[in-house]
């Protein structure tokens, strides 16, 4: 008998995985902890990968992936959970990628976020960005956010996501959730309907290109707290990301704009923890008037040092402060604390400095 896709998304959950392929001679993998698993499983072949991952589609699903060669979407199975799905080419065959989002929102406190994001979320208006490399928990970051404003105000929250992933009920706000492809054609038609929609909060899946970037500075300086993502790893980068992405002539404006509208930067990435599982290590930058004042002078390069002064008054960190917090606690390995780290030789510095003797002898292995 044939192997079914949720005979392998059974093995992916009971097994702590958070993704799962499938591709042409290769078994099913599954990623665990961050590392890739292989099922016990002969490998596929091209009629199997395709019969895998056509059987969650529907046939407008499957007509769109014949079109383009790519498809996102989501979907729910019975007793497993959601799952977000990318489906694609490689070497002429069909391929997939599925991704599990459990059906209940972790708070903010399980997610070992900061307290300092509660605070965040309680800006009346202004734009919160999180940040950080693919299968960094980004989503369920913005997930926990979202329902915590969504248990705190009595307001409208409008979701625009390529695809739909955590599904929200209502609480004391109203939530609407807009899928790219099934509820609107474009992220760019979703987004200058939307102040047509009466919305108080907006969450933008991913600030994708210059048209995307550019409305939601334009939501987020109209009064509305807009939430959205980008790949990028650290404050300073998401910042740069932000402008460069203009036409040089108008990043001066786009300078100013930010520094008016920027509430708050999460960056963050997930590090396999001493023990099994994963642990997050994030970044924050809380923009203080010094901030706002170097992003308009365009002195970016200076926050990061205003990050590391900023810790105590303004609740900012660094991800390295981050990262050597967890390897004093333990959850995390030194090599692990450097890997992730974007100035390892601050890392060092700092431990030789302020850690114990026995850790200090680590440092200078």
């Amino acid at each position: 008998m044939a192997t079914q896709l949720s005979q392998l998304l059974k093995v992916m959950v009971d097994n702590g995985a958070s993704d799962l392929h499938i591709t042409t001679n290769s078994p099913p993998v599954i990623r665990v902890d961050g590392q890739l698993v292989p099922i016990k499983h002969p490998p596929l072949t091209p009629p199997e990968t395709k019969d895998l991952c056509y059987s969650v589609l529907t046939d407008l699903q499957k007509h769109k992936f014949e079109e383009n060669w790519e498809l996102d979407f989501s979907f729910g199975m019975q007793q497993l959970g959601r799952f977000r799905g990318n489906v694609y080419m490689q070497r002429g065959v069909v391929a997939g990628a599925f991704r599990l989002i459990p059906y209940k929102i972790r708070d903010l406190n399980e997610l070992g976020l900061p307290p300092v994001i509660s605070d965040l979320i309680k800006k009346p208006r202004g734009l919160i960005l999180v940040t950080g490399p693919t299968g960094s928990g980004k989503t369920t970051t913005l997930a926990a956010m979202v329902d915590q404003v969504n248990q705190d105000r009595r307001e409208h929250i409008v979701t625009i996501e390529d695809p739909i992933e955590y599904m929200f009920t209502h609480k004391n706000c109203l939530v609407n959730q807009r899928e790219i492809g099934s509820d609107t054609k474009s992220f760019h038609n979703a987004l200058r309907s939307v102040l047509r929609e009466d919305p108080d909060v907006i969450l933008i899946g991913e600030m994708r290109d210059l048209e995307t970037i550019k409305i939601a500075l334009t939501l987020s300086e109209t009064g509305h707290l807009t939430f959205a993502t980008l790949h990028t790893n650290t404050a300073v980068q998401t910042v740069n990301r932000v402008i460069d992405v203009f036409p040089p002539h108008e990043q001066p404006q786009v300078r100013t704009q930010l520094s008016f509208v920027l509430e708050g930067i999460i960056c963050q990435t997930l590090i396999p923890r001493i023990g099994g599982g994963r642990v997050l290590a994030v970044e924050v930058l809380v923009p203080n008037p010094a901030i706002r004042n170097l992003i308009r002078e365009d002195k970016v390069h200076q926050i990061y040092s205003q990050q590391q002064i900023g810790q105590e008054k303004w609740n900012m960190q660094t991800l390295n402060q981050s990262l050597v917090d967890l390897y004093l606690k333990k959850q995390i390995t030194y090599e692990d604390t450097l890997i992730k780290s974007q100035e390892p030789d601050e890392i060092k510095r700092i431990l030789a400095e302020g850690a114990p003797a026995n850790q200090q002898r680590a440092v200078r292995r």
